[in-house]
């Protein structure tokens, strides 16, 4: 059996304990977790009836708040590699009263047939991945998009080791040109990209050649 320190070293699959994910994210947010969400949502341009699928989505806080926003015709799906996360997001999604489907999966083959989602959303997740594995995951993302389907990846920039954050939280980065070429190599087009506007984050937003 291979145990998390494996899954860490060889596939950067289990990121934080559950317990501790809400918390890092209110740091990384500033305590403007909502609002950040909120943010990442509009710079998806998600639209209601859409399907979406959250990679990495941790506690499910993403997911959640992208189901709100398509609708009760719209269908969003959320996999993460470790099973406590999974729980806890199964967790707030049932007391939320909100429909979102979670599952344990691994980004580098995701459990879902070709052309399956409008959007996919990637947060704060590249950068725990070695280079090769985010290769994968890009390939797999582009394969389960729709032909007008859209990708926003969100991540760090590169890290001021003394900024506030840094004294929370030792985390890694991926530079915004390595997002746009992985996109590209992907067979994605990149439509938009920037600072976030919280912390150091940037993100990209990619679509296949009928969506840009």
């Amino acid at each position: 059996m291979t145990n998390t320190t494996e899954l860490n070293a060889k596939h950067g699959l289990i990121l934080h304990a559950a317990a501790a994910y809400d918390f890092l994210l209110w740091i990384v947010t500033l305590g403007r977790e909502q609002a950040f969400r909120e943010k990442l949502l509009k710079l998806a341009r998600l639209n209601p009836g859409e399907s979406v699928l959250d990679v990495g989505c941790g506690t499910g806080t993403l997911a959640i708040a992208a189901k709100r926003q398509v609708g009760t015709n719209g269908r969003v799906n959320g996999i993460d590699a470790s099973p406590n996360m999974i729980a806890r997001a199964v967790r707030k999604a049932k007391k939320a009263g909100v429909n979102v489907v979670f599952q344990n999966a691994i980004v580098q083959a995701l459990p879902f047939p070709d052309s399956e989602f409008d959007v996919v959303l990637s947060t704060v997740m590249l950068h725990h991945l070695p280079r090769n594995t985010r290769q994968q995951c890009a390939r797999e993302i582009r394969r389960v998009l729709k032909p007008s389907g859209r990708i926003l990846i969100v991540d760090f920039g590169a890290s001021d080791k003394n900024n506030f954050l840094s004294h929370f939280h030792r985390h890694g980065s991926v530079p915004l040109a390595e997002i746009i070429d992985l996109l590209n190599g992907a067979d994605l087009n990149i439509v938009d990209s920037g600072p976030v506007g919280i912390n150091n984050l940037q993100f990209v937003l990619g679509a296949t050649s009928h969506a840009a």
